[in-house]
């Protein structure tokens, strides 16, 4: 009976640590996983999470296609984009240019979307990177684009007031609106 005894405890010994085993395989697989690309992200948000590494993260995932054209690769985007915007926290990283880049291009993959949740996406980009020319660009960009071009100015001389650099960026958008042109900036000029 001892002999018995000995051989089922060895078994279930042994087959807790294939459990084990099998347990971490299936562990790594899933934080490997690059379909979804949780791994990179669970990476992101466990060491450094920083603006910079999501900004990178995100612009590589946006090259796997056209947004406009994919509503798949478009719904993923905004949710990748979503969860660096509520990883980061806004009080430390305000005055940081890849963490307005991304309030900015996640207001813009929301614009494709929904117009009024991208324009209050924008509001918070704006209230939160007020030093960044482009923010206020991006913002007013969008209002042109919906036809609103009083508020477009609007938005252009409230950045030039409030001191967002580089001032020039923002005089060439001014004066693009001035002629009526529908982009406010060029590709050169960005």
């Amino acid at each position: 009976i001892t002999s018995i005894m000995n051989r089922v405890r060895n078994l279930k010994n042994k087959f807790k640590n294939e459990e084990n085993i099998t347990d971490e395989f299936n562990y790594t697989k899933i934080s490997a996983d690059t379909t979804d690309n949780s791994g990179t992200v669970n990476q992101i948000m466990m060491t450094t999470n920083n603006p910079e590494d999501w900004l990178c993260f995100l612009l590589k995932l946006e090259k796997k296609g056209v947004p406009q054209m994919d509503v798949s690769l478009l719904n993923r985007l905004i949710g990748r984009y979503s969860q660096a915007v509520a990883a980061l926290p806004a009080e430390k990283y305000s005055q940081d240019e890849s963490y307005a880049r991304i309030l900015v291009r996640f207001a813009e993959l929301k614009a494709l979307q929904d117009p009024e949740e991208a324009r209050d996406q924008f509001h918070l980009a704006r209230l939160n990177c007020k030093k960044f020319a482009f923010v206020h660009v991006a913002f007013a960009q969008f209002e042109l684009s919906q036809e609103n071009e009083k508020k477009c100015k609007q938005i252009l001389q409230k950045a030039v007031e409030c001191s967002a650099v580089p001032l020039e960026l923002l005089e060439t958008a001014l004066q693009n609106l001035h002629l009526k042109k529908k982009q406010l900036l060029s590709d050169e000029e960005k």
